[in-house]
Formats: structure tokens, C-alpha cells, sequence
């Protein structure tokens, strides 16, 4: 991870626009996002255990000033052609940037557990630090989403409907499946509250694309 904030986006995709949506993701979308002012690398991972074809995108950012910067803003609010068709066919959307408070490990492997976070720990450090540890966990990741800079009403997000923020995000980045999971076993055990037992357990994901500035 380059920078010192991100940006997490999840959506679901009907089957029928599935192929629509990931050219429109990786021959369009993806290349207009990581030229924004601001933002330095996009990462796309599909659900491995999920029923629907769900997807999350992370935009890896230079800080969280990008999220409300005149370039990106501008960009949402002029949709090209090509956006317009894809946004209103995306469900389940959830939404959510800010400043990394938290991080340790070195490189990125291509299995990632994102963990929705209801309230921030006051221990993250901590934590972060002590799954990083785990066997084949490359980095982990704890990040703020800033509110108001998430929340700017833009052309874009009005195509969409009832989209959803959250308070923040753990993401376990491992080599392989099992390493993630073991990591996220480690979590329940070290920090109960983050994943209490009345939540779903957080969905793996596989890295399907990349793309750098």
C-alpha cells in the first residue's frame, strides 16, 4: 500500500451484466479512476463464497483529501456515457474512504478479507500488528472512513440506490485462502468485539485485476 488513505467500494452484479460490467471496470472505468488526482492504484476482487457475483473495488489514494478533490468530484459528476448504463444495474452498494490509522506487513498477495467495522478500536494498532504476524499474511490494513468526505452528493451516486457507508475497515491481505481465514480466526480471539458472534463472518476474496498510475 503506497499511500496513506483508500477507498473501498462493494457492489453486486447480475449475472447477465457481469461481462458488461467488468469490461466496463477494466477498459474504462479503472484507467479514468487511477488518472484522478489523488489516486495511485486500483485493486478489483470478486467473492469467493458469496451467492451473487459481488465485487470490491480498492482505490489505493495519496491521502484522503482526494476523496473530495475538484478532480474527482468533477469526474463524478460528469459520468461518461458508459457509466451512466453500468450504475444503476449495481446492488447492494456500500461505499467508504479515509486515512489509513493503521497498518503493517510488506506487499499485497491475492486474497483479501475486508472486515467492516462498526466502531474504530482504540487498540488498532495493536492489532493490525499482531495478524500481520500470522503465517502467510502479507499486510494488514485499518482504515477511517471519513464521513464527510464520503458522503458528497454527486451526479453519480444519485443513479444509484441506497447505498451504505460504514465506520471503518480491517483488511487482511494473505497469500492464500486459508492464511486469511486463519488470520481472521486470530482476530475473533484477540479482539471479540470487532467480530461478535451475532455478525456474519466477513467473505473472502480473490484478486482478479490490477492496475497502477
Amino acid at each position: 500500500m503506497r499511500g496513506s488513505a483508500l477507498l473501498a467500494i462493494w457492489s453486486d452484479v447480475a449475472p447477465e451484466s457481469e461481462t458488461d460490467y467488468l469490461h466496463w471496470l477494466t477498459r474504462e472505468h479503472a484507467v479514468e479512476r487511477v488518472t484522478t488526482e489523488g489516486f495511485i492504484a486500483v485493486r478489483v476482487f470478486r467473492a469467493e463464497n458469496f451467492e451473487v457475483q459481488r465485487y470490491l473495488i480498492i482505490y489505493e489514494l495519496d491521502n484522503a483529501d482526494a476523496l473530495d478533490g475538484p478532480d474527482y468530484i468533477g469526474k463524478l459528476n460528469n459520468p461518461t456515457p458508459w457509466s451512466r448504463r453500468i450504475m444503476p444495474k449495481l446492488k447492494n452498494f456500500v461505499r467508504g474512504g479515509g486515512q489509513i490509522v493503521a497498518r503493517a506487513g510488506i506487499g499485497q498477495g491475492g486474497f483479501v478479507m475486508p472486515i467492516i467495522i462498526d466502531t474504530m478500536p482504540v487498540n488498532g494498532t495493536a492489532i493490525v500488528e499482531a495478524l500481520a504476524n500470522e503465517n502467510r499474511v502479507c499486510g494488514v490494513i485499518l482504515m477511517q472512513t471519513d464521513q464527510a468526505k464520503t458522503g458528497v452528493e454527486t451526479r453519480e451516486k444519485a443513479m444509484r440506490q441506497k447505498d451504505r457507508s460504514f465506520a471503518g475497515l480491517l483488511m487482511i491481505d494473505g497469500l492464500d485462502a486459508a492464511a486469511v481465514a486463519s488470520a481472521c480466526s486470530r482476530l475473533k480471539a484477540i479482539a471479540p468485539l470487532l467480530l461478535p458472534d451475532n455478525k456474519p463472518d466477513p467473505n473472502l476474496y480473490r484478486q482478479v485485476f490490477s492496475l497502477v498510475n
